[in-house]
């Protein structure tokens, strides 16, 4: 794909159900950084706007240590890495990261148990400097600016989230690795959510043994907190709503200003040739979302990808009108047990959220 493409205009998409598979957008080293805060769906994200499960008594306590969390990053000053004069959030221990121990807090558990309400509420909480973003715009931000620059760009910050972190390939264990390790050394606070415990990652994905002590180093880092709990989003829900007729995503691209209209297939290949990191952009003025044909996704590669998108439509909230099969039916049963399953059940989650939307209240 040509690097020198014009991304369509901020201010979105004018024809009527015009494609997404005919977007090819580039984004600036400037955009990505930018960005670097909490999708809008988490923008008004606070400790006491999440709703903690009264039968889950580990949800309480998340809430309790990362209030703490925040309150001793704002306590040191600076960049809030080193509060100076005070008692260590962290007590240092054996075999720890760096000089004061962890650095940062890892929240652990299933998909919908409101991690990522809690990492934009500790984003909130605490003053700037700050970053917010996923574990594939962070290493997509080390590939846009370089490592060096990425290092530069991130190491006078008082605090770094980091969402959905998950390692996919060896290569990404010793880069994040090594990152996170050179901003705790500048003082830099750590916040993480994943599916994943930070010394698991990479299992059934790649031979992690070959870098246990990558992912070990990365473990030393945070102190994790297991958050229990059912999917949020579906709780008391019924299953999947049944898909539209063509004729009726069609009529609805017509109907919403700003919809896109392409047939699932076509998406799926147009996703080859865009970047992840771009996968926002892809998105930029757009409504509703509007797909021909769902049908099962053909490969692994392909299916990593759609894990992607559905996370950037997600956080924009985008209502999503489809016909074919519904979307828990589209990643077949080698798929779902595999390495990443918890990456696929999360998408298959916020898609059927995102269905839901579109369905008239009874």
């Amino acid at each position: 794909m040509s690097e020198d493409v014009t991304a369509q205009p901020a201010g979105g998409i004018s024809a009527p159900g015009a494609a997404l598979s005919d977007r090819r957008p580039t984004v600036s080293p400037e955009r990505l950084i930018a960005e670097l805060v909490p999708p809008p769906r988490f923008g008004s994200a606070r400790f006491d706007t999440y709703l903690p499960d009264p039968g889950q008594p580990s949800q309480a306590q998340a809430v309790r240590v990362l209030e703490e969390f925040a309150g001793s990053i704002t306590a040191g000053g600076g960049n809030g890495g080193r509060p100076g004069g005070r008692k260590r959030w962290f007590r240092r221990s054996e075999g720890s990261a760096g000089a004061g121990g962890p650095v940062g807090v890892y929240l652990d558990g299933g998909y919908g148990v409101g991690k990522t309400h809690l990492l934009a509420s500790l984003w909130h909480a605490v003053p700037g400097p700050k970053a917010f973003g996923t574990f594939v715009e962070l290493t997509n931000l080390v590939g846009a600016l370089g490592f060096q620059q990425a290092v530069a760009a991130l190491s006078g910050h008082r605090l770094l989230c980091i969402d959905e972190f998950e390692l996919d390939d060896p290569g990404d264990t010793v880069l994040v690795s090594t990152l996170l390790s050179r901003l705790a050394d500048a003082g830099v606070r750590l916040a993480a959510t994943s599916n994943t415990l930070p010394d698991k990652l990479g299992e059934g994905r790649f031979a992690s043994a070959d870098f246990l002590r990558e992912i070990q180093g990365l473990s030393a880092h945070f102190r994790a907190l297991r958050i229990d709990g059912q999917d949020y989003r579906h709780r008391g829900l019924p299953p999947a709503p049944a898909p539209y007729s063509d004729a009726e995503v069609e009529a609805a691209a017509e109907r919403i200003p700003g919809a896109s209209l392409d047939d699932f297939p076509t998406l799926l290949d147009h996703l080859s040739q865009v970047h992840p990191s771009r996968y926002g952009a892809l998105l930029d003025g757009v409504a509703a979302v509007c797909l021909r044909g769902v049908a099962p996704v053909p490969d692994q590669s392909t299916a990593l990808r759609l894990v992607v998108l559905a996370d950037r439509m997600y956080d924009r909230e985008l209502p999503v009108f489809a016909s074919g099969l519904p979307f828990d039916e589209i990643f077949g049963a080698e798929m779902l047990a595999g390495g990443y399953r918890k990456k696929y059940l999360r998408a298959l989650s916020r898609l059927v959220a995102l269905t839901r939307d579109t369905v008239p209240a009874a």
